[in-house]
C-alpha cells in the first residue's frame, strides 16, 4: 500500500513540474502575436492550456522510462 502511495505522489510531483516547467518555456514564444489585437486573456489561456498538454506528455514520458528501467532489474 506505501508503495502504490509512493508512486501517485511521483506521479503528481513529476506531473506539476513539467508543467511548471514547460509553462516557463512557453514564455519565449509570442503568442500575442499569432492572436487577433486585444486577445491577452485568449492567449495567456492558450499558453496554460499548450503547457499541461506539453507538460503532461513529457511527465508520462519520464515516468515510463522510469518505469521501464525499473522493469530491467527483472531480466537478471
Amino acid at each position: 500500500m506505501t508503495d502504490l502511495g509512493i508512486t501517485g505522489a511521483v506521479t503528481l510531483v513529476s506531473h506539476f513540474v513539467f508543467i511548471m516547467i514547460t509553462f516557463r518555456l512557453l514564455f519565449a514564444l509570442r503568442f500575442d502575436k499569432l492572436l487577433k489585437a486585444n486577445h491577452v486573456r485568449d492567449s495567456q489561456l492558450l499558453m496554460v492550456f499548450l503547457a499541461i498538454a506539453i507538460g503532461y506528455n513529457v511527465s508520462e514520458f519520464f515516468l515510463s522510462l522510469l518505469t521501464a528501467a525499473h522493469s530491467l532489474t527483472y531480466l537478471l
